[in-house]
């Protein structure tokens, strides 16, 4: 009996403190250089290289029956853009850098969010009744490379986001993009009509 308590304070504890730790992505998140727990996080007149690794992570995970799959056209709720606490870090000599560093991360979270717009967008559009469980992997696949090409030009062309200015254009044409993929959202209904989205 206190075996099985115990397990169950544990698993609860580890599902809370996970929570903590992820963020799921909304467009008014604010980053600080709290939320950046990656144990090589630092910030130290002594660190001559910044470094940052965003903790942002795009995944597609769905448990249904085969009837279920069979009938879903909505995968919506099944493609997340996630902050990972743990995963995130920043090294920096100070605290101006880090929050030069936290702008480009902030950018990659709308990047990311963007393309799993896309990725909704397409496996809502292309999931027929007999798909196989696997016909989503070419259009995931598809979307994370072209995010991860976007991502390290603009990481390449911003300096690590030491060209303020061209990241702020690079954010907003982001930010309107994700307005034109609003039925995409994690929570939405995409138009029943699959030929009047975007």
């Amino acid at each position: 009996m206190s075996y099985k308590l115990f397990f169950l304070l544990f698993l609860l504890t580890n599902c809370l403190f996970s929570q903590v730790n992820t963020v799921e992505w909304e467009p008014a998140y604010k980053f600080k250089i709290e939320d950046f727990q990656g144990s090589k996080t630092a910030i130290n007149k002594d660190i001559d290289k910044v470094l940052v690794l965003s903790g942002v992570i795009l995944d597609f995970e769905f448990q249904m029956s085969n009837v279920e799959f069979m009938f879903t056209k909505n995968f919506n709720s099944k493609v997340s853009c996630t902050f990972h606490k743990d995963a995130a870090v920043i090294m920096a000599p100070d605290s101006l850098e880090a929050k030069r560093l936290i702008t480009l991360v902030k950018f990659d979270f709308d990047l990311s969010e963007l393309y799993a717009r896309k990725i909704r967008k397409e496996l809502f559009q292309n999931k027929k009744t007999f798909s196989d469980a696997t016909f989503f992997q070419p259009y995931f696949d598809k979307m994370i490379a072209e995010r991860n090409k976007i991502s390290s030009r603009v990481y390449l062309e911003t300096d690590f986001g030491n060209k303020s200015a061209i990241l702020e254009k690079e954010h907003e044409a982001v930010k309107k993009e994700l307005m034109e993929f609003s039925d995409f959202c994690k929570e939405c209904k995409p138009p029943k009509n699959r030929n009047k989205t975007n």
